[in-house]
This record gives structure tokens, sequence and C-alpha cells, in this order.
């Protein structure tokens, strides 16, 4: 009898094929005391272990073919960044000299700290990397307890190594990078993890691959068995198992309606994104690292609208620099070839332990503690490079700065003012810089859109970040696997946020953006354009879908219904008003 199986469906589209089960042997791991005499004996262990790591994830690094995704190299570079970061050299041989004990059992516990300290975050996005952590520790631990120098083989650099997997859809408690390299250019079909969410590693990598993933299918290995035929929904994050023919003809039907749609899609690259009605929309890209800029122009968005730069604190004891800073922004201007750039300023949690070194006990809840804007204007050694960087790099191309987490309008005079001291600063030193730089805020604080018009009088752009905008919104923390089933961005509340920050925007004569997931999700761009959004910015593999739902949308007509939506408080006709303007 068919069943299936749930999850989080983090890459679009279907798969049929069989499961190859990812049974990893975990090694065990078990504490005892190292004698006196040898104590440096097992420090240098230690330090051999992690030296053979490194030089294993050096040679996937070279192995990995021409067209591997610039996300999946970047991740392998995190992970060597982290095999020289003090937290995970220095600290374990610190407790191999403390506690006495082997150099397994010192890496567990530092192990174990660092991933408290990464749940602890408030910042989602950074919440996440500890499965980072997870992977650099577990590839030196399994190094360490074989204790052969020898080992692994180069065929056991990752745990799908020769394995037979075209047409195989992997099903694993997580992936690596190594992993990933070895799916992209071995024909899986999809994959299926037990952990992790929409902002997961693992969620970018599918999205990269361009591959069906469901994550966060909990316990999925215990209920399916090894060369199971099943079909993975990518859009719907549902598993389905036992298949009869009536659900494989529905499923086949499906994808190649999907290839179809593809293929139509990309006829769509270069066209303008107008609606029915004659309404221009902006649709952006955001990007995490500077390779991503390359994706922005293969689909041909209209520039960066939003450009994270949290990875340059990542893996390090101290603050970038300036000129890093600079080096990382020309590196996109240039790809871009003279489209926009929206920079955010460091969007960084309390946490300062891992990233950045700049101390201060982590906060009871750093959710609502120092992050963010408030972080830089507490600390302007690692804010003011910043900020003449991005002034620097507006010289070379057109760049706006973005401020994340604005809460209150006396946090937009304290960086205007900065933002003036700097100009001055640089004009001192004879650099070059754009006078008109547009500064903008992000609205993803409730007090914040609440007060919207406030913020409209003294930015020059604003963006509604609905990804924090929700969870703070509903007090639900979205990638906690208990409560993230009560993360609804059609809550009437986000809704009425959402609306009045971009009518803020359109009374004070200035661009209203929308950068969260909600942007890159046709379920709700039609929603959108009726609150009267004109501005999308989104993961650039959802771009030309966005396009495709734009072209087919009448604004006007959106706009009568949503604002019919927003005054009923009837929950089946506030539920018949949204399947109204889906299907418009």
């Amino acid at each position: 009898m068919p069943f299936s199986l749930h999850g989080i469906g983090v890459s679009r589209g279907y798969a049929i094929g069989r499961t190859y089960l990812l049974q990893r042997n975990q090694p065990e791991i078990t504490e005892y005391t190292i004698p006196d005499a040898i104590i440096e004996d097992e420090v240098q262990r230690f330090l051999n272990g992690l030296e053979l790591a490194r030089r294993q994830l050096l040679e996937i690094r070279e192995r990995a073919p021409r067209t591997a995704s610039n996300d999946i190299t970047a991740f392998i570079d995190t992970h060597l960044l982290m095999l020289g970061d003090a937290s995970l050299t220095d600290a374990p041989a610190n407790l191999i000299r403390s506690l006495k004990c082997n150099a397994e059992w010192a890496l567990k516990v530092q192990r174990d700290m660092l991933v408290q300290v990464f749940d602890e975050m408030d910042d989602p996005y950074l919440r996440t990397r500890k499965d980072d952590v997870e992977h650099v520790v577990r590839r030196v631990q399994r190094i360490l307890v074989t204790d052969d120098p020898a080992y692994p083989s180069d065929a056991d650099y990752s745990e799908l190594a020769g394995s037979r997997l075209e047409g195989r859809i992997v099903v694993a408690d997580d992936l690596t990078p190594a992993d990933t390299i070895l799916m992209q250019h071995q024909g899986v079909l999809a994959f299926v993890t037990e952990y992790g969410g929409p902002l997961s590693h693992t969620a970018i990598l599918a999205r990269s691959l361009g591959i069906p993933a469901v994550v966060g299918a909990r316990n999925a290995r215990s209920y399916l068995g090894n060369n199971e035929p099943v079909i993975v929904d990518g859009r719907q994050g549902v598993i389905l198992v036992s298949l009869d023919e009536r659900i494989l003809r529905y499923y086949r039907h499906k994808q190649q309606e999907e290839r179809r749609q593809q293929r139509e899609l990309n006829k769509l690259k270069g066209k303008p994104a107008v609606t029915r009605d004659g309404v221009s929309i902006r649709l952006q890209a955001n990007i995490e690292l500077p390779e991503d800029a390359v994706t922005v122009r293969e689909v041909a968005a209209d520039g960066v609208g939003l450009y994270r730069t949290e990875f340059l604190f990542m893996n390090r004891a101290d603050a970038p620099d300036e000129e890093e800073h600079l080096a990382s922004y020309l590196h996109v201007i240039k790809v871009l070839e003279g489209s926009p750039i929206t920079i955010r300023t460091a969007d960084l949690g309390a946490d300062k332990q891992v990233d950045g070194g700049r101390g201060g006990p982590v906060g009871t809840n750093p959710a609502l503690g120092l992050r963010a804007v408030r972080m830089c204007l507490k600390d302007l050694s690692m804010f003011r490079p910043q900020l003449r960087a991005i002034l620097r790099a507006s010289a070379y191309g057109p760049v706006r700065m973005m401020i994340p987490m604005l809460s209150a309008v006396h946090e937009v005079f304290q960086v205007l003012r900065l933002v003036a001291e700097t100009r001055q600063e640089l004009r001192e030193r004879g650099l070059a810089f754009d006078e008109k730089l547009p500064v903008g805020g992000m609205i993803e604080v409730p007090a914040a859109a609440v007060c919207a018009a406030q913020f409209a009088r003294y930015l020059d752009f604003l963006s509604i970040g609905t990804n924090d905008l929700i969870q703070y919104t509903l007090a639900i923390d979205r990638v906690d696997d208990e409560i993230n089933y009560l993360y609804d961005p059609l809550h009437p509340a986000v809704l009425m946020l959402i609306r009045n920050t971009i009518r803020a925007g359109q009374k004070a004569g200035i661009p209203v953006s929308l950068c969260g997931e909600m942007a890159g999700d046709p379920r709700y761009t039609r929603l959108l354009l009726g609150l009267g959004l004109t501005q999308f910015s989104m993961h650039p593999a959802g771009l030309l879908e966005i396009k495709r739902v734009v072209q087919d949308s009448h604004v006007g007509e959106l706009a009568a219904v949503v604002r019919r939506l927003l005054h009923t408080t009837d929950a089946e006709k506030y539920a018949e008003l949204l399947k109204t303007i889906a299907q418009n």
C-alpha cells in the first residue's frame, strides 16, 4: 500500500528512481587517559590528523569537474578554513593537555561546545553552519580512529565514492561537499536527508545542482529500504513509497510537464518582466559569495538585490580589513558588468566567539540581542573598514549600501553620520567614491515595518527581509523542527506589515524591494504584486519562474482582490481569496 514521508522541499522538481541508502559508519569515540610522558605525542597525532584532512579536501577540490557549482567548491574552501581555525586546532590541543585525554575525545568535547554556540546564534543562516563543523570534525575523527596515516585511500574521500549512483536517489543523514561533487557527475536523480532546513548548506547545494531534494525527512532511512522504488517531490517536500501504476503515471506526466516548462522558461532569459497590464517589475538576485555573481548573469537578472557579506567574517580569529572587503566587492562588480549591486553590511549574530573573536558572552536570547546593525554600531573597528570599502567600491560601478535589522530611527541617524564621516575621510585620502551612494535599510523587525514611513523619510530605499520579519512577527523559529510548521508567510499580520512598508516607500517616493524567501517562491508572487511590490530579489535559480508568473499576471485585478483579502476576518473567505489570487 502506498505511503509517504514528509520533509522540507528545498529544490523543486520530481524524481522517480531507486534509493541508495547511505549508511555512514560513525566512528565510536571513547575517552581514555594519556600518560604525561606522551601528551605531546598525542597532540602531534591530532595535528597530523588535521593535516591529512586538509590534504584530502585539497585533492577533492582539485578533482572537482569544471562544471562543479561554485557553491560546492566554496563549501570545500570553508571546510579548509575551519581546519586552520584556532577553535578546531589550538582549542582541542589545549584540551588534550589540560584533560590528559585522547585526541578524539578532545575534538568531540570541542565539537559539542561549538555546536551549542551555533545553536544559540540568532541568524538562521549562520546557525545552520554548524553542519560544516560536524562534517569537518567527522572527517578528522575518522582519521584519528583508524590511526593509519595512509587512510583513507583515494576512493574513500566520500562515502559515495566508488558507488554506482546513476539513476539513483541518495538517502542520507546529511551530505558533505565531497558527496555532492560525486553526485554532480554520476547522474544522481535526487536526494533525501534526515537533517537540514531551507537555509542549510545541503539545501543550497541542492539548488545549485538543480535536482529535486527533500531535507529534514526524519528517520527516512528507517522506513526506506535500499534499492526501493520511490518518488521524490521536491516542490511539496514529499517522498512517496510502495508505488502503484496510477501514482507512477501521474508523476511521469508531471516530469514531462516540468521539462516542457523549463524549456519555455529558458526562452525568457533577457526578456523584460512586465505584467499583462504593463507594469514593469524588477527581478534581482541574492548572492552569498563573490563567485555566485556568475549565476546572476546566466539568468540575466537585473543585478544583485542582496549581497550577503557574512562569509568574510567566518572561520577566522580577526575581522577582515578594508582591502579584503574591497577585493570581494570589486570581483562582483566586474562580473556584473554594469548591473547594480546592493551590498548588505555585516549581519552577524550575538555570538562572536566563533566568528571574529570579538568577545562577550552569548546572550540569554541571542535572537533578541546584539546583532547586525546593533553589533556594527557597538564595534566600529569592525564596521568602519566595511563602510570605507563599500564607498570605495562605488567608484567602480552602481553600488548601494543596505543596513540590516533596523529597529529604531536613531540607528539610521548613527549610520548616516558614520557614512558622512567616512566620505570625508576618503576625500582627505584622495580616494574616489560615489558621492550619491544610496543608503537603504532592511525592514525585518516588526517595529520597523510598523514605523516604515519614518525610515522612508531618511533612507534612499527599503528592502523587506521576510525571513526574519515572519519569524519575529509570529514568534516562530523557522529552523526549529518542532515548531517550523507554524511559520506562515500568509498570516494576515505578516501581509499587513509588508503592505505598510510598500506604501511607506510609495508615499516617500523611494523604491521598496523584497529579498526574503517569499520573493523566490512562485506561490506568493501574485499576492506580492497585488500588495504593490515591484522589486523582487531571490536565489538566481528561481528567477525565470518568477518572471513567467509576472508576465501572466494583471496587477490591477490582483490589487482589487488583495484589498478584499486584507479586510476580511472570515477564515473561509480568506482562504478562498488566496486561491483566487493564486489563479489570477
